[in-house]
């Protein structure tokens, strides 16, 4: 019998606006069939049996750019899914912008435990620079309704390195952060992704990014204020208050096993991860004709597996364990990788714990680099 997961990733594609930077799975929602798009989800969640879930998350696109009436449907129709008795943690990602108090009331109807907001800056210039359509006083109303609404585990996602940001600014953005009292920020490094406004900017010279030295220099600073007030450190760009941690993204970490729905969503079963079909119609077709997407499908080896458990485990405060490897791939750690192991300690990239590979300080800063040491040539 096949040991099914216990979280699952749920997609709503759709946005408002299409931000200059992101590369994910999402559309512009006016003239989109909504509708037949969230009819077609809670199938393809009927025919996967998705049930007994420890974690549930709704991600984007932005899921709260749809209306009330459409996001009470999507959240009922997945309550009536899924056993609430072992759910732990239900979050759902929106944005300042969107979420209107209707929409709120909404969630404090549902089974929804905690939000995700796309702050990304309290700057106004830089929020109209990479294109998002909240600004900063939208951000305090929000938050202020959601705790109003009786949300405490509330996190923001926010992005430093982006264009002409300066140090200053990013110690603005953590102060400004800090001040709101929440218990979950997550601090990502602009990444540039190949098809979007800013990846051509650049490609034309008219992106003027941070140097490398500044970057590094932000990430100390947001690492050190962060700590500094009672913030946990827990995995690269994620910090927490004890207890709040995002126990779905843990799962990513710890290489489990989910189930992934909607449009363009990956997934990970039986030791295989899927990609589904991205544009809506080749979904909606897909659906109606096999009730899955599915357009993709690769089966790990025990190599890739192995690979990946450092990739996403080195990601963790907490490192990888030696003692869930030997047991999850039957081998011994020290003779797959105990060479590994050793040169990283001696150039300071790793800890000195026998029971659990886990990155310095110093590691932190070369995560990647440090992570394809652990690939088997």
């Amino acid at each position: 019998m096949l040991k099914k997961p216990t979280s699952a990733y749920v997609h709503i594609p759709f946005c408002t606006q299409i931000c200059y930077y992101c590369d994910f799975s999402k559309v512009f929602i006016k003239n989109q069939p909504v509708d037949d798009y969230l009819e077609a989800l809670i199938r393809e969640i009927k025919a996967y049996e998705i049930r007994d879930l420890r974690t549930l998350y709704i991600g984007g696109g932005t899921p709260t750019a749809i209306t009330a009436r459409q996001l009470d449907y999507l959240l009922s129709h997945l309550t009536e899914q899924i056993n609430l008795d072992m759910l732990e943690e239900f979050t759902i990602e929106a944005n300042p912008g969107d979420l209107t108090e209707d929409k709120i009331a909404v969630l404090k109807d549902s089974a929804v435990n905690r939000v995700s907001l796309g702050v990304q800056t309290f700057n106004d210039r830089h929020l109209k620079q990479i294109g998002r359509s909240h600004n900063e006083a939208q951000i305090y109303s929000t938050i202020d309704s959601l705790k109003t609404a009786g949300f405490h585990n509330i996190s923001i996602d926010l992005i430093y390195a982006l264009p002409r940001q300066t140090m200053a600014d990013v110690e603005e953005n953590v102060k400004k952060a800090l001040a709101l009292d929440i218990p979950h920020l997550s601090l990502y490094s602009l990444i540039l992704e190949h098809h979007t406004v800013f990846m051509n900017k650049m490609r034309r010279g008219k992106l003027n990014l941070p140097t490398e030295d500044l970057e590094a220099e932000m990430f100390e600073y947001i690492i050190q204020q962060m700590e500094a007030n009672g913030f946990e450190h827990y995995e690269i760009s994620n910090f927490t208050k004890p207890g709040f941690e995002s126990r779905h993204n843990l799962m990513y970490w710890d290489n489990d096993e989910y189930f992934g729905c909607g449009a363009g969503a990956s997934g990970y079963i039986n030791g295989m991860r899927y990609r589904n079909r991205g544009p809506i119609q080749h979904y909606l077709k897909a659906i109606r004709e096999t009730n899955h997407a599915r357009l993709s499908e690769e089966v790990l080896t025990k190599n890739e597996q192995m690979e990946e458990e450092f990739f996403l485990g080195l990601r963790k405060k907490s490192g990888v364990s030696v003692k869930r490897f030997e047991q999850k791939f039957g081998l011994s750690f020290d003779d797959q990788y105990g060479q590994v192991v050793k040169e990283l300690r001696a150039e300071g990239l790793l800890s000195e714990d026998k029971d659990f590979i886990r990155m310095t300080k110093k590691g932190l800063f070369l995560g990647d680099t440090v992570a394809e040491k652990f690939i088997l040539g």
